[in-house]
Protein backbone atom coordinates (compact mmCIF):
# COMPACT_ATOMS: atom_id res chain seq x y z
CA UNK A 1 0.00 0.00 0.00
CA UNK A 2 2.73 2.48 0.93
CA UNK A 3 4.54 1.71 -2.30
CA UNK A 4 1.41 2.69 -4.21
CA UNK A 5 1.26 6.05 -2.44
CA UNK A 6 4.96 6.68 -2.91
CA UNK A 7 4.96 5.86 -6.60
CA UNK A 8 1.99 8.17 -7.20
CA UNK A 9 3.64 10.89 -5.12
CA UNK A 10 6.81 10.66 -7.27
CA UNK A 11 4.67 10.74 -10.45
CA UNK A 12 5.86 7.30 -11.45
CA UNK A 13 2.21 6.38 -11.75
CA UNK A 14 -0.83 8.53 -12.35
CA UNK A 15 -2.84 9.45 -9.28
CA UNK A 16 -6.38 8.11 -9.26
CA UNK A 17 -7.87 11.60 -8.90
CA UNK A 18 -6.33 15.04 -9.33
CA UNK A 19 -7.96 18.36 -8.48
CA UNK A 20 -6.24 20.52 -11.07
CA UNK A 21 -5.18 24.15 -10.63
CA UNK A 22 -6.78 24.41 -7.21
CA UNK A 23 -6.44 27.19 -4.73
CA UNK A 24 -6.34 25.52 -1.32
CA UNK A 25 -6.19 26.55 2.31
CA UNK A 26 -2.87 25.69 3.93
CA UNK A 27 -3.99 25.11 7.53
CA UNK A 28 -0.45 24.33 8.64
CA UNK A 29 1.45 27.48 7.70
CA UNK A 30 -1.47 29.73 6.88
CA UNK A 31 -2.65 31.38 3.72
CA UNK A 32 -4.05 30.17 0.44
CA UNK A 33 -1.76 28.27 -1.95
CA UNK A 34 -2.24 26.95 -5.47
CA UNK A 35 -1.44 23.61 -7.04
CA UNK A 36 -2.77 20.25 -8.14
CA UNK A 37 -4.01 17.98 -5.33
CA UNK A 38 -3.33 14.33 -6.11
CA UNK A 39 -5.31 11.52 -4.50
CA UNK A 40 -4.78 7.76 -4.57
CA UNK A 41 -6.64 5.08 -2.68
CA UNK A 42 -8.25 7.47 -0.20
CA UNK A 43 -5.07 9.41 0.62
CA UNK A 44 -3.64 12.69 -0.56
CA UNK A 45 -0.31 11.74 -2.12
CA UNK A 46 0.96 15.12 -3.19
CA UNK A 47 0.40 18.79 -3.88
CA UNK A 48 2.16 20.33 -6.88
CA UNK A 49 1.95 19.32 -10.54
CA UNK A 50 0.20 15.99 -11.15
CA UNK A 51 -1.64 14.02 -13.78
CA UNK A 52 -4.57 11.81 -12.84
CA UNK A 53 -6.67 9.02 -14.21
CA UNK A 54 -9.56 11.35 -13.35
CA UNK A 55 -8.99 15.08 -13.36
CA UNK A 56 -11.30 17.85 -12.18
CA UNK A 57 -10.62 21.48 -12.98
CA UNK A 58 -10.79 23.46 -9.75
CA UNK A 59 -9.29 26.69 -11.07
CA UNK A 60 -12.36 28.68 -10.02
CA UNK A 61 -12.75 26.98 -6.64
CA UNK A 62 -10.95 26.86 -3.31
CA UNK A 63 -10.30 23.51 -1.65
CA UNK A 64 -10.46 23.09 2.11
CA UNK A 65 -10.14 20.00 4.29
CA UNK A 66 -13.33 18.11 5.09
CA UNK A 67 -15.19 19.81 7.92
CA UNK A 68 -15.41 18.14 11.34
CA UNK A 69 -18.17 18.75 13.89
CA UNK A 70 -16.48 18.59 17.29
CA UNK A 71 -19.61 17.75 19.29
CA UNK A 72 -23.10 16.83 18.11
CA UNK A 73 -26.18 14.93 19.23
CA UNK A 74 -27.45 13.44 15.96
CA UNK A 75 -30.81 12.72 17.59
CA UNK A 76 -31.54 16.45 17.90
CA UNK A 77 -32.00 16.62 14.14
CA UNK A 78 -34.99 14.25 14.55
CA UNK A 79 -33.52 12.33 11.62
CA UNK A 80 -32.06 8.87 11.24
CA UNK A 81 -28.25 8.81 10.98
CA UNK A 82 -28.62 8.04 7.26
CA UNK A 83 -30.77 11.13 6.62
CA UNK A 84 -28.58 13.27 8.88
CA UNK A 85 -25.62 12.38 6.67
CA UNK A 86 -27.63 13.14 3.53
CA UNK A 87 -28.10 16.72 4.74
CA UNK A 88 -24.64 17.50 6.11
CA UNK A 89 -22.21 15.69 3.78
CA UNK A 90 -23.20 17.82 0.75
CA UNK A 91 -22.47 20.83 2.98
CA UNK A 92 -18.87 19.70 3.38
CA UNK A 93 -18.94 17.83 6.68
CA UNK A 94 -17.02 14.57 6.45
CA UNK A 95 -16.71 13.65 10.15
CA UNK A 96 -18.56 14.24 13.42
CA UNK A 97 -17.77 13.52 17.05
CA UNK A 98 -21.21 12.34 18.15
CA UNK A 99 -22.52 11.92 21.68
CA UNK A 100 -25.65 9.70 21.48
CA UNK A 101 -26.74 10.93 24.89
CA UNK A 102 -30.42 11.19 23.98
CA UNK A 103 -31.02 7.73 22.55
CA UNK A 104 -28.83 6.14 25.22
CA UNK A 105 -31.11 7.58 27.90
CA UNK A 106 -33.90 5.66 26.19
CA UNK A 107 -32.17 2.43 25.13
CA UNK A 108 -28.86 2.22 26.98
CA UNK A 109 -25.81 1.07 25.03
CA UNK A 110 -28.16 -0.44 22.42
CA UNK A 111 -28.76 3.17 21.39
CA UNK A 112 -25.03 3.69 20.82
CA UNK A 113 -24.85 0.51 18.79
CA UNK A 114 -27.78 1.65 16.67
CA UNK A 115 -26.17 5.00 15.79
CA UNK A 116 -22.91 3.23 14.98
CA UNK A 117 -24.43 0.59 12.69
CA UNK A 118 -26.86 2.98 11.00
CA UNK A 119 -23.92 5.23 10.11
CA UNK A 120 -21.93 2.49 8.40
CA UNK A 121 -23.76 2.87 5.09
CA UNK A 122 -23.04 6.58 4.57
CA UNK A 123 -19.82 8.47 3.69
CA UNK A 124 -19.53 10.18 7.05
CA UNK A 125 -17.16 9.26 9.85
CA UNK A 126 -19.23 9.10 13.04
CA UNK A 127 -16.97 8.88 16.06
CA UNK A 128 -19.15 7.94 19.00
CA UNK A 129 -18.65 9.02 22.57
CA UNK A 130 -20.10 6.90 25.36
CA UNK A 131 -22.57 9.14 27.24
CA UNK A 132 -21.41 9.96 30.76
CA UNK A 133 -24.70 11.10 32.30
CA UNK A 134 -27.42 8.49 31.92
CA UNK A 135 -29.58 9.64 33.61
CA UNK A 136 -28.53 13.26 34.13
CA UNK A 137 -29.74 13.19 37.76
CA UNK A 138 -31.23 10.63 40.16
CA UNK A 139 -34.44 12.69 40.31
CA UNK A 140 -35.93 11.34 37.09
CA UNK A 141 -36.65 7.99 35.48
CA UNK A 142 -34.72 7.21 32.32
CA UNK A 143 -34.88 4.16 30.11
CA UNK A 144 -31.40 3.09 31.13
CA UNK A 145 -28.61 3.73 33.59
CA UNK A 146 -24.91 3.83 32.79
CA UNK A 147 -23.02 3.87 36.06
CA UNK A 148 -19.27 3.74 36.52
CA UNK A 149 -19.23 -0.03 36.22
CA UNK A 150 -21.12 0.09 32.91
CA UNK A 151 -18.77 2.77 31.54
CA UNK A 152 -15.79 0.68 32.61
CA UNK A 153 -17.29 -2.28 30.72
CA UNK A 154 -18.13 -0.45 27.49
CA UNK A 155 -15.63 2.41 27.14
CA UNK A 156 -13.21 0.21 25.22
CA UNK A 157 -15.82 -1.27 22.89
CA UNK A 158 -14.54 -1.06 19.34
CA UNK A 159 -17.03 1.56 18.15
CA UNK A 160 -16.62 3.86 21.19
CA UNK A 161 -14.33 6.83 20.60
CA UNK A 162 -14.38 8.66 23.95
CA UNK A 163 -16.44 9.68 26.96
CA UNK A 164 -19.30 12.07 26.26
CA UNK A 165 -19.65 15.48 27.86
CA UNK A 166 -19.13 15.18 31.60
CA UNK A 167 -22.09 17.33 32.62
CA UNK A 168 -21.97 16.32 36.26
CA UNK A 169 -19.18 18.73 37.14
CA UNK A 170 -20.58 18.96 40.66
CA UNK A 171 -19.98 15.24 41.04
CA UNK A 172 -16.45 15.59 39.70
CA UNK A 173 -15.29 18.37 41.99
CA UNK A 174 -16.91 16.71 45.00
CA UNK A 175 -15.21 13.41 44.18
CA UNK A 176 -18.35 11.36 43.65
CA UNK A 177 -16.95 7.85 43.45
CA UNK A 178 -19.15 6.70 40.57
CA UNK A 179 -18.48 9.79 38.46
CA UNK A 180 -14.73 9.48 38.99
CA UNK A 181 -14.88 5.82 38.05
CA UNK A 182 -16.22 6.84 34.62
CA UNK A 183 -13.36 9.27 34.08
CA UNK A 184 -10.73 6.86 35.38
CA UNK A 185 -11.99 4.06 33.14
CA UNK A 186 -11.79 6.36 30.11
CA UNK A 187 -8.32 7.63 30.89
CA UNK A 188 -7.05 4.11 31.54
CA UNK A 189 -7.67 3.17 27.91
CA UNK A 190 -6.62 6.52 26.45
CA UNK A 191 -10.09 7.81 25.57
CA UNK A 192 -10.80 11.54 25.30
CA UNK A 193 -13.25 13.10 27.77
CA UNK A 194 -15.50 15.91 26.58
CA UNK A 195 -16.52 18.63 29.01
CA UNK A 196 -19.56 20.66 29.98
CA UNK A 197 -18.77 23.21 32.68
CA UNK A 198 -20.78 26.44 32.48
CA UNK A 199 -19.28 29.28 34.54
CA UNK A 200 -16.83 27.00 36.34
CA UNK A 201 -13.69 28.87 37.36
CA UNK A 202 -10.84 29.06 39.84
CA UNK A 203 -10.07 26.07 42.01
CA UNK A 204 -13.31 24.36 40.97
CA UNK A 205 -12.24 24.52 37.33
CA UNK A 206 -8.80 23.23 38.29
CA UNK A 207 -10.44 20.32 40.09
CA UNK A 208 -12.71 19.55 37.13
CA UNK A 209 -9.77 19.47 34.75
CA UNK A 210 -7.97 17.05 37.04
CA UNK A 211 -10.50 14.48 35.81
CA UNK A 212 -8.86 14.68 32.38
CA UNK A 213 -11.53 16.81 30.68
CA UNK A 214 -10.38 18.32 27.38
CA UNK A 215 -13.14 20.58 25.96
CA UNK A 216 -16.02 22.90 26.83
CA UNK A 217 -18.89 24.33 24.76
CA UNK A 218 -20.62 26.37 27.47
CA UNK A 219 -18.52 29.56 27.65
CA UNK A 220 -20.52 32.79 27.76
CA UNK A 221 -18.04 35.62 28.33
CA UNK A 222 -14.45 36.66 27.64
CA UNK A 223 -13.07 35.99 31.10
CA UNK A 224 -14.40 32.43 31.06
CA UNK A 225 -12.97 31.77 27.59
CA UNK A 226 -9.56 33.13 28.52
CA UNK A 227 -9.31 31.22 31.79
CA UNK A 228 -10.28 27.92 30.19
CA UNK A 229 -7.85 28.48 27.33
CA UNK A 230 -5.05 29.28 29.75
CA UNK A 231 -5.74 26.04 31.61
CA UNK A 232 -5.31 23.93 28.50
CA UNK A 233 -8.89 23.44 27.34
CA UNK A 234 -10.16 23.55 23.80
CA UNK A 235 -13.07 25.96 23.42
CA UNK A 236 -15.90 24.61 21.30
CA UNK A 237 -17.65 27.38 19.38
CA UNK A 238 -21.26 26.22 19.32
CA UNK A 239 -23.59 26.90 16.41
CA UNK A 240 -26.75 25.04 17.33
CA UNK A 241 -30.41 25.73 16.70
CA UNK A 242 -31.31 26.69 20.27
CA UNK A 243 -28.01 27.34 22.05
CA UNK A 244 -25.24 29.33 20.36
CA UNK A 245 -22.01 30.94 21.47
CA UNK A 246 -20.30 31.30 18.11
CA UNK A 247 -19.70 34.96 18.90
CA UNK A 248 -16.93 33.76 21.24
CA UNK A 249 -14.96 33.65 17.99
CA UNK A 250 -14.25 37.33 18.57
CA UNK A 251 -11.84 36.26 21.29
CA UNK A 252 -9.65 34.37 18.83
CA UNK A 253 -6.14 35.84 18.57
CA UNK A 254 -3.06 34.78 16.60
CA UNK A 255 -1.69 33.38 19.87
CA UNK A 256 -4.69 31.25 20.90
CA UNK A 257 -6.28 30.35 17.56
CA UNK A 258 -5.16 26.72 17.68
CA UNK A 259 -7.36 26.03 20.74
CA UNK A 260 -10.76 26.82 19.19
CA UNK A 261 -12.91 24.19 17.48
CA UNK A 262 -16.41 24.33 15.98
CA UNK A 263 -19.45 22.26 16.93
CA UNK A 264 -23.22 22.33 16.52
CA UNK A 265 -24.29 20.34 19.62
CA UNK A 266 -28.02 20.35 18.75
CA UNK A 267 -29.18 21.38 15.27
CA UNK A 268 -32.63 20.75 13.84
CA UNK A 269 -33.30 19.28 10.42
CA UNK A 270 -34.84 22.52 9.15
CA UNK A 271 -31.69 24.49 9.97
CA UNK A 272 -29.48 21.81 8.42
CA UNK A 273 -31.55 21.86 5.24
CA UNK A 274 -32.03 25.61 4.93
CA UNK A 275 -28.94 27.15 6.54
CA UNK A 276 -26.34 24.42 6.66
CA UNK A 277 -24.06 22.77 9.17
CA UNK A 278 -20.42 23.63 9.94
CA UNK A 279 -20.33 25.54 6.63
CA UNK A 280 -22.88 27.94 8.10
CA UNK A 281 -20.72 28.39 11.18
CA UNK A 282 -17.80 29.34 8.92
CA UNK A 283 -19.95 31.91 7.14
CA UNK A 284 -20.94 33.44 10.46
CA UNK A 285 -17.37 33.46 11.78
CA UNK A 286 -16.07 35.30 8.73
CA UNK A 287 -18.97 37.76 9.02
CA UNK A 288 -17.87 38.35 12.62
CA UNK A 289 -14.44 39.36 11.35
CA UNK A 290 -12.51 36.13 11.81
CA UNK A 291 -9.85 35.53 9.15
CA UNK A 292 -11.15 32.87 6.76
CA UNK A 293 -8.07 30.65 7.05
CA UNK A 294 -8.35 30.77 10.84
CA UNK A 295 -12.03 29.88 10.65
CA UNK A 296 -11.23 26.88 8.44
CA UNK A 297 -8.50 25.78 10.87
CA UNK A 298 -11.01 25.81 13.72
CA UNK A 299 -13.32 23.46 11.80
CA UNK A 300 -10.60 21.11 10.52
CA UNK A 301 -7.03 20.83 11.81
CA UNK A 302 -7.77 22.14 15.31
CA UNK A 303 -10.56 19.61 15.76
CA UNK A 304 -8.44 16.78 14.39
CA UNK A 305 -5.64 17.59 16.79
CA UNK A 306 -8.00 18.06 19.73
CA UNK A 307 -9.39 14.56 19.23
CA UNK A 308 -6.11 12.90 18.17
CA UNK A 309 -7.40 12.20 14.68
CA UNK A 310 -4.18 11.27 12.96
CA UNK A 311 -3.60 12.55 9.43
CA UNK A 312 -6.95 14.38 9.33
CA UNK A 313 -7.91 18.00 8.93
CA UNK A 314 -5.25 19.14 6.46
CA UNK A 315 -4.23 19.06 2.81
CA UNK A 316 -0.87 17.31 2.77
CA UNK A 317 0.71 13.99 1.76
CA UNK A 318 -0.65 10.92 3.57
CA UNK A 319 -3.59 12.90 4.98
CA UNK A 320 -7.05 11.46 4.43
CA UNK A 321 -8.51 12.61 1.13
CA UNK A 322 -11.49 14.30 2.77
CA UNK A 323 -11.79 17.48 0.73
CA UNK A 324 -14.33 20.18 -0.03
CA UNK A 325 -14.18 22.50 -3.02
CA UNK A 326 -16.07 25.70 -2.17
CA UNK A 327 -17.02 28.71 -4.26
CA UNK A 328 -15.13 31.15 -2.03
CA UNK A 329 -13.92 31.71 1.53
CA UNK A 330 -16.82 33.95 2.44
CA UNK A 331 -19.89 31.96 1.44
CA UNK A 332 -18.38 28.44 1.73
CA UNK A 333 -20.90 26.88 -0.64
CA UNK A 334 -19.69 23.34 -1.27
CA UNK A 335 -19.46 22.57 -4.98
CA UNK A 336 -17.67 19.26 -4.59
CA UNK A 337 -17.25 16.98 -1.58
CA UNK A 338 -14.72 14.15 -1.56
CA UNK A 339 -14.68 11.49 1.18
CA UNK A 340 -11.83 8.97 1.31
CA UNK A 341 -10.92 9.92 -2.25
CA UNK A 342 -14.42 9.39 -3.65
CA UNK A 343 -16.74 12.12 -4.89
CA UNK A 344 -19.80 11.89 -2.61
CA UNK A 345 -21.62 15.18 -3.27
CA UNK A 346 -21.78 17.81 -5.97
CA UNK A 347 -23.46 21.23 -6.05
CA UNK A 348 -25.13 20.59 -2.70
CA UNK A 349 -26.59 17.23 -3.74
CA UNK A 350 -25.58 13.84 -2.35
CA UNK A 351 -24.25 11.26 -4.76
CA UNK A 352 -24.90 8.39 -2.38
CA UNK A 353 -28.08 6.52 -1.49
CA UNK A 354 -29.35 6.99 2.05
CA UNK A 355 -32.81 5.52 1.51
CA UNK A 356 -32.11 2.18 3.16
CA UNK A 357 -32.71 2.30 6.91
CA UNK A 358 -31.11 0.19 9.58
CA UNK A 359 -34.08 -0.29 11.93
CA UNK A 360 -33.58 -3.03 14.51
CA UNK A 361 -36.64 -3.97 16.55
CA UNK A 362 -35.21 -2.55 19.78
CA UNK A 363 -35.34 1.07 18.55
CA UNK A 364 -39.06 0.84 17.73
CA UNK A 365 -42.12 0.86 20.01
CA UNK A 366 -40.30 2.42 22.95
CA UNK A 367 -43.25 4.19 24.58
CA UNK A 368 -44.51 2.08 27.47
CA UNK A 369 -47.43 3.90 29.11
CA UNK A 370 -50.88 2.75 30.20
CA UNK A 371 -53.89 4.38 28.58
CA UNK A 372 -54.40 7.74 30.28
CA UNK A 373 -57.59 9.61 31.15
CA UNK A 374 -58.52 13.21 31.89
CA UNK A 375 -58.35 12.46 35.63
CA UNK A 376 -54.62 11.77 35.32
CA UNK A 377 -54.07 15.46 34.63
CA UNK A 378 -56.03 16.90 37.55
CA UNK A 379 -53.87 19.24 39.66
CA UNK A 380 -55.27 19.51 43.17
CA UNK A 381 -53.63 21.77 45.75
CA UNK A 382 -54.75 22.96 49.18
CA UNK A 383 -53.97 26.67 49.04
CA UNK A 384 -54.64 29.52 46.63
CA UNK A 385 -51.10 29.93 45.34
CA UNK A 386 -48.59 27.67 43.63
CA UNK A 387 -45.18 27.58 42.03
CA UNK A 388 -45.10 27.93 38.26
CA UNK A 389 -42.33 27.39 35.73
CA UNK A 390 -41.71 30.58 33.76
CA UNK A 391 -40.58 29.77 30.22
CA UNK A 392 -38.11 32.26 28.74
CA UNK A 393 -37.85 32.78 24.98
CA UNK A 394 -34.50 31.91 23.46
CA UNK A 395 -33.18 30.27 26.60
CA UNK A 396 -33.12 26.84 28.19
CA UNK A 397 -33.00 28.57 31.57
CA UNK A 398 -36.41 28.96 33.24
CA UNK A 399 -37.75 31.21 35.95
CA UNK A 400 -39.83 30.35 38.99
CA UNK A 401 -42.92 32.37 39.90
CA UNK A 402 -45.57 32.22 42.57
CA UNK A 403 -49.01 32.49 41.00
CA UNK A 404 -52.50 32.85 42.40
CA UNK A 405 -54.71 29.92 41.48
CA UNK A 406 -58.41 29.18 41.50
CA UNK A 407 -59.85 25.68 41.84
CA UNK A 408 -62.92 24.28 40.16
CA UNK A 409 -64.16 20.86 41.28
CA UNK A 410 -60.85 20.13 42.97
CA UNK A 411 -58.73 21.03 39.95
CA UNK A 412 -56.59 24.11 39.31
CA UNK A 413 -58.26 26.34 36.74
CA UNK A 414 -56.06 27.24 33.77
CA UNK A 415 -56.65 28.67 30.32
CA UNK A 416 -56.75 31.82 28.27
CA UNK A 417 -53.12 31.49 27.22
CA UNK A 418 -51.72 32.64 30.55
CA UNK A 419 -51.36 29.68 32.88
CA UNK A 420 -51.12 26.11 31.60
CA UNK A 421 -50.69 22.69 33.08
CA UNK A 422 -47.50 20.80 32.43
CA UNK A 423 -47.00 17.10 33.04
CA UNK A 424 -44.14 14.66 32.55
CA UNK A 425 -45.35 11.09 32.06
CA UNK A 426 -42.77 8.35 32.60
CA UNK A 427 -42.66 6.31 29.39
CA UNK A 428 -39.88 3.74 29.79
CA UNK A 429 -40.76 1.34 32.59
CA UNK A 430 -44.52 1.83 33.13
CA UNK A 431 -43.96 3.12 36.65
CA UNK A 432 -47.13 5.21 36.43
CA UNK A 433 -45.18 8.32 37.47
CA UNK A 434 -46.73 11.60 36.36
CA UNK A 435 -45.05 14.78 37.56
CA UNK A 436 -47.49 17.68 37.40
CA UNK A 437 -47.01 21.44 37.58
CA UNK A 438 -47.93 24.80 36.09
CA UNK A 439 -46.37 26.69 33.20
CA UNK A 440 -46.48 30.42 32.49
CA UNK A 441 -45.53 32.40 29.39
CA UNK A 442 -45.91 29.86 26.59
CA UNK A 443 -49.12 31.39 25.22
CA UNK A 444 -50.92 28.24 24.07
CA UNK A 445 -54.68 27.75 24.59
CA UNK A 446 -57.55 25.50 23.66
CA UNK A 447 -56.06 22.02 23.84
CA UNK A 448 -52.74 20.29 24.43
CA UNK A 449 -49.27 19.71 23.02
CA UNK A 450 -47.09 16.72 23.79
CA UNK A 451 -43.75 15.22 22.79
CA UNK A 452 -41.43 12.38 23.72
CA UNK A 453 -38.37 14.57 23.25
CA UNK A 454 -37.82 15.75 26.82
CA UNK A 455 -34.22 16.27 27.84
CA UNK A 456 -32.45 14.34 29.15
CA UNK A 457 -34.44 11.26 30.10
CA UNK A 458 -36.95 11.73 27.27
CA UNK A 459 -40.14 10.92 29.06
CA UNK A 460 -43.42 12.25 27.68
CA UNK A 461 -43.98 15.97 28.29
CA UNK A 462 -47.55 17.31 27.95
CA UNK A 463 -48.68 20.94 28.12
CA UNK A 464 -52.27 22.14 27.92
CA UNK A 465 -55.38 23.72 29.40
CA UNK A 466 -57.77 20.84 28.74
CA UNK A 467 -57.38 17.60 30.73
CA UNK A 468 -59.07 15.44 28.11
CA UNK A 469 -56.95 16.93 25.32
CA UNK A 470 -53.84 16.23 27.39
CA UNK A 471 -54.92 12.61 27.77
CA UNK A 472 -55.72 12.37 24.04
CA UNK A 473 -52.25 13.67 23.14
CA UNK A 474 -50.56 11.24 25.53
CA UNK A 475 -52.54 8.31 24.16
CA UNK A 476 -51.76 9.30 20.58
CA UNK A 477 -48.04 9.37 21.35
CA UNK A 478 -48.40 6.01 23.05
CA UNK A 479 -50.01 4.57 19.93
CA UNK A 480 -47.49 5.99 17.43
CA UNK A 481 -44.43 4.96 19.42
CA UNK A 482 -43.48 8.52 20.27
CA UNK A 483 -43.20 11.84 18.52
CA UNK A 484 -44.97 15.20 18.68
CA UNK A 485 -48.73 15.74 18.89
CA UNK A 486 -51.14 18.70 19.02
CA UNK A 487 -54.81 18.56 20.01
CA UNK A 488 -57.33 21.36 19.50
CA UNK A 489 -59.73 19.59 21.84
CA UNK A 490 -61.40 17.76 18.94
CA UNK A 491 -58.73 16.07 16.86
CA UNK A 492 -55.11 15.09 17.44
CA UNK A 493 -52.47 15.77 14.80
CA UNK A 494 -49.30 13.69 15.27
CA UNK A 495 -45.78 13.48 13.88
CA UNK A 496 -44.45 10.00 14.56
CA UNK A 497 -40.82 9.75 15.68
CA UNK A 498 -40.64 6.01 15.50
CA UNK A 499 -36.93 5.64 16.34
CA UNK A 500 -36.81 5.67 20.16
CA UNK A 501 -39.47 8.41 20.19
CA UNK A 502 -36.73 10.82 19.10
CA UNK A 503 -36.09 10.40 15.37
CA UNK A 504 -38.07 9.72 12.24
CA UNK A 505 -37.26 6.95 9.78
CA UNK A 506 -38.84 9.07 7.04
CA UNK A 507 -36.97 11.31 4.63
CA UNK A 508 -35.88 14.71 5.86
CA UNK A 509 -38.35 16.35 3.48
CA UNK A 510 -41.34 14.34 4.67
CA UNK A 511 -40.45 14.78 8.33
CA UNK A 512 -39.99 18.53 7.93
CA UNK A 513 -43.26 18.87 6.04
CA UNK A 514 -45.15 17.21 8.87
CA UNK A 515 -43.23 19.25 11.44
CA UNK A 516 -44.14 22.51 9.68
CA UNK A 517 -47.81 21.58 9.66
CA UNK A 518 -47.71 20.83 13.38
CA UNK A 519 -45.82 24.06 14.12
CA UNK A 520 -48.38 26.09 12.20
CA UNK A 521 -51.13 24.46 14.24
CA UNK A 522 -49.34 25.26 17.50
CA UNK A 523 -48.84 28.91 16.54
CA UNK A 524 -52.48 29.18 15.46
CA UNK A 525 -53.37 28.04 18.96
CA UNK A 526 -51.42 30.87 20.55
CA UNK A 527 -47.83 29.74 21.05
CA UNK A 528 -45.67 32.85 21.21
CA UNK A 529 -43.88 33.54 17.94
CA UNK A 530 -40.66 34.09 19.90
CA UNK A 531 -40.68 30.41 20.92
CA UNK A 532 -39.66 27.42 18.86
CA UNK A 533 -43.00 25.67 19.09
CA UNK A 534 -41.85 22.30 20.42
CA UNK A 535 -38.15 22.26 21.24
CA UNK A 536 -38.63 25.07 23.76
CA UNK A 537 -40.76 22.60 25.73
CA UNK A 538 -38.20 19.80 25.46
CA UNK A 539 -35.85 21.52 27.90
CA UNK A 540 -38.44 22.12 30.62
CA UNK A 541 -37.68 18.67 32.03
CA UNK A 542 -33.88 19.12 32.13
CA UNK A 543 -33.07 19.19 35.86
CA UNK A 544 -29.51 20.46 35.56
CA UNK A 545 -30.26 23.93 34.18
CA UNK A 546 -31.81 26.57 36.47
CA UNK A 547 -34.25 27.46 37.83
CA UNK A 548 -37.45 25.43 38.13
CA UNK A 549 -37.93 22.27 36.06
CA UNK A 550 -40.21 19.23 36.08
CA UNK A 551 -39.52 15.49 35.89
CA UNK A 552 -41.75 12.45 36.12
CA UNK A 553 -41.25 12.68 39.89
CA UNK A 554 -42.46 16.26 40.22
CA UNK A 555 -41.19 19.83 40.34
CA UNK A 556 -37.43 20.20 40.71
CA UNK A 557 -35.62 23.24 42.11
CA UNK A 558 -32.22 23.23 40.42
CA UNK A 559 -30.71 25.71 42.89
CA UNK A 560 -31.68 23.57 45.86
CA UNK A 561 -31.07 20.44 43.76
CA UNK A 562 -34.14 18.74 45.16
CA UNK A 563 -37.75 17.94 44.36
CA UNK A 564 -40.16 20.53 45.73
CA UNK A 565 -43.91 20.80 46.26
CA UNK A 566 -46.05 22.66 43.74
CA UNK A 567 -47.70 24.41 46.67
CA UNK A 568 -46.08 27.63 47.71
Amino acid sequence: MLEKYIRAARRLEKAELVLKNASFVDVFSGGVKRGDIAVTDGKIVGVGEYDGVQEIDCSSLTVIPGLIDAHVHIESSCLSPEEFARLIVPRGTTAVVADPHEITNVLGTAGCEYISKASESVPLDVMLSLPSCVPATPFETSGAKLDGKAVEKHINDGYIFGLGELMNYVGVINCDADVLKKAEASLAVGKIIDGHAPSLSGCDLNAYLCAGVRTDHECTERQEVEEKLSKGMYIQLRHGSTARNLDNAKYITPENMRRFVVCTDDRHASDLAQKGHIDDALRQMVALGVDAVTAVRCATLNTAECYNLKFRGGIAPFYAADLVAVDNLKDFNAKLVIKDGKIVAEDGKPLFDSSERYLPANVLNTVHVRKLSANDFVVDIDGDSAKAIKIIAGSVVTGAETVKVEKVNGDVKVGGGGLLKIAVVERHKMTGNIGKGLLKGYGFKGGAIGLTIAHDSHNMIIVGDDNQAMADVANSLRKTGGGIAVSDGKTVQTLALDIAGLMSSKSAEDMQSEMRALSEKAYEMGVGKNFEAFMSLAFLSLPVIPELKITDRGLFDVGKFELVSIEN
